[in-house]
């Protein structure tokens, strides 16, 4: 039999028959195309290898105005209260958050962790394990997307396409249902939508997105979803950071996302009329505004995150209602239940990242009481390290990953193929290093925000000799954001998988034409985003300081005076080609940004907003996304890369060293 893609169900329009006349939210009529304040309420088949006996989406625009009327065909069943008032189930959701494709991680000393596989066995014993009144479901909070080498499979054109590996792995998992994150965008709209079209077989929610030319609302992607399973009706509203998704990019310049707040607001009532349990997957981050948490060493934008929602839509609702969250990689509940995470009667909860843990939340409800006869537990359990060096006498053995702790049937029949897909491409031996001093992982995260850092200007150095074989030709200068710089690299023999640890995310090669001025004046910014002295001890280096602090290629020399305070802080002695920039104010320049910071760099603020990461000061930003740009649409990565093939052994003779381009006052020289 031919495989009917989830696209297809999404896009029909198969309708529903009404539910009780007793609701007043409910319309049936012949046309059920949903107008303004409307829902439409469609079936669509659940994820074979998921939990739910049957599943519907609601479709239709959450944004213009609240929902007021879920509309549905006459012709077919739809979910119904069927227990009794009082009877009890049981509801474990299993969840994860950012795993950012790290579902097997590998290392060729240490062995490969099966992440995903780790769960995956954890879930089915659940099932398995699961009395007549209790569900176990499975759930994703988004970013499934960027950050390991399995999204070189994706590709960036549709003929480079191999697979999605996170929904592909997700949906042989059993997973539900899953939000868009943020990193679902970084390789163009038309590449998502060719992910689930081809390898989501759950449907994956967004209530605030929208606008997108390729990834299709009500097509693609819908604002919610109810779940039917043991007689429960269990709700589910996606909603995806207004903050850090990539937005304006010259391949999809309509794609746009609203406030989840609005969002949130809008269809909470009524998402609620046909559940017996809400969940909201919110891939906006624990807090609000500046908050620190998770991957964020300093405070880090998260503008209308989990408690905003929270507090918005706790009052509105009078049922069970969870918050499984994402983006802000943060570890709550692991001692179970902290009160700061109980919001207007709401349970946030999130699962750190990269599949260090399984989060579960378990609720008891009891149908027809609402909040006053439910009770809920968390719990996160740990996804073991693999380490075949370490032997079965040593005290850390047992907290180590070992055959029997995974899925050996998913990792052999889901992972492995896809493993055996990137083999050839990821061991490729692309360059050799031939001294390490100043470029591995432990010099590179400690300069970073601090200053010169020797592998930032080796990617500039190299990228501008590069750009001499670029269609609009060789560019003056480059720049790269110390976020987007994850790892060194080691002495020896250098493969695409090392290469690739290094820049993970998903940058393209964007040019800017601007003039002196224009460069002194980022400079300056750039001064007021350095992580000062005063503020190193206690920050964690290997985390993320999100003030969008940047590196440059030789071309530009300059010093930081630090100053008193961020406030104080800016470049002076500033030369570019060597030549002072007051003398140069008005000359044209190119330069090269990854397209993280031409887009304005979301929470990083390189678009006009006060700069965030824990600058005090209300210190507004430079806004470059009004430059004139060249989209070349070239892979950043893949440039460097092709740049290494064809170089010497890495070293300080080919660019990797510390040559005092930028000089902070006060730092040893």
């Amino acid at each position: 039999m031919a495989k009917i893609s989830r696209r297809h169900f999404m896009a029909s329009t198969v309708g529903m028959a009404a539910v009780a006349a007793s609701s007043p939210i409910f319309v049936t009529r012949a046309d059920a195309t949903p107008g303004a304040g409307e829902l439409q309420m469609v079936a669509t088949p659940p994820n074979p290898n998921g939990a739910f006996e049957r599943l519907f989406l609601l479709k239709g625009d959450a944004l213009s105005q609240p929902i007021t009327t879920i509309v549905t065909e006459e012709g077919a069943a739809v979910p119904q209260r069927q227990l009794e008032e009082g009877i009890r189930r049981v509801v474990r959701i299993m969840h994860f958050n950012d795993m950012h494709n790290h579902m097997t991680d590998m290392h060729k000393k240490k062995g490969d962790t099966h992440r995903m596989a780790q769960m995956v066995k954890k879930v089915n014993e659940a099932k398995a394990a699961a009395a007549d009144n209790e569900i176990v479901l499975f759930v994703s909070a988004g970013d499934d997307h960027t950050g390991s080498v399995f999204d070189e499979l994706l590709g960036w054109s549709p003929d480079e396409f191999v697979a999605d590996a996170g929904y592909r792995a997700a949906s042989a998992a059993g997973v539900d249902l899953a939000v868009l994150g943020n990193h679902e965008f970084d390789r163009g709209g038309e590449m998502l939508k060719l992910g689930i079209d081809r390898d989501a077989e759950f449907p994956v929610l967004s209530a605030n997105i929208h606008g997108s030319a390729y990834v299709r609302r009500d097509e693609d992607y819908v604002a919610a979803a109810v779940g039917e399973i043991k007689g429960l009706r269990i709700g589910f509203i996606g909603l995806t950071t207004a903050v850090d998704t990539r937005v304006g990019i010259e391949t999809d310049p309509s794609l746009g996302v609203s406030s989840p707040v609005l969002a949130a607001t809008n269809v909470y009532q009524a998402v609620e009329a046909v559940s017996d349990v809400v969940v909201v997957l919110s891939h906006c981050g624990y807090g609000r505004d500046m908050h620190v948490s998770g991957k964020a060493a300093t405070a880090r934008k998260i503008g209308e995150g989990d408690f905003a929602i929270a507090e918005a839509i706790g009052p509105m609702g009078t049922k069970p209602c969870v918050l499984i969250g994402g983006h802000s990689h943060t570890t709550l509940n692991r001692e179970g239940i902290d009160a700061d995470n109980m919001v207007n009667g709401l349970l946030l909860t999130q699962a750190s990242a990269n599949g260090k843990f399984l989060g579960e939340i378990a609720m008891s409800v009891a149908a027809g009481q609402g909040r006053d006869a439910w009770f809920s537990n968390v719990s996160l359990h740990a996804v073991k390290k693999r380490d075949d060096r370490v032997s079965a006498s040593d005290e850390k053995y047992h907290a180590l990953e070992h055959d029997g702790d995974y899925d050996a049937a998913f990792e052999a029949e889901v992972m492995a193929p896809m493993i055996a897909a990137l083999d050839e491409k990821m061991s490729e031996v692309i360059g050799s290093v031939a001294d390490a001093t100043l470029i591995n992982s432990e010099r590179t995260r400690a300069d970073r925000y601090v200053g010169e850092a020797a592998l930032a200007n080796f990617m500039n150095d190299t990228l501008v000799h590069r750009s001499a074989t670029f269609p609009s030709g060789k560019v003056d200068f480059s720049l790269f954001n110390a976020t987007g710089l994850s790892n060194g690299i080691d002495k020896g023999p250098l493969t695409f998988r090392e290469w690739f640890d290094v820049m993970p995310y998903a940058d393209l090669v964007d040019v800017a034409t601007l003039t002196g001025a224009q460069i002194r004046d980022i400079l300056n910014s750039n001064a007021k985003r350095l992580l000062r002295a005063e503020e190193v001890e206690g920050t964690d280096l290997g985390g993320f300081v999100s003030r969008g602090f940047l590196h440059f290629s030789s071309g530009i020399r300059y010093r930081i005076v630090p100053g008193a305070s961020a406030t104080e802080a800016k470049a002076v002695d500033i030369t570019l080609h060597g030549t002072p920039v007051e003398e140069v104010l008005k000359r044209e320049y190119t330069m090269v940004f990854p397209t993280y910071i031409s887009l304005g760099a979301f929470g990083e603020t390189w678009n006009g907003n006060v700069i965030g990461g824990g600058v005090a000061g209300d210190i507004k930003s430079v806004d470059v996304r009004g430059l004139p740009w060249n989209h070349t649409g070239l892979v950043y990565r893949n440039e460097i890369i092709a740049a290494i093939r064809e170089m010497d052994p890495i070293s300080k003779d080919t660019g990797a060293l510390l040559d005092g381009r930028v000089i902070v006052d006060g730092q040893p020289t």
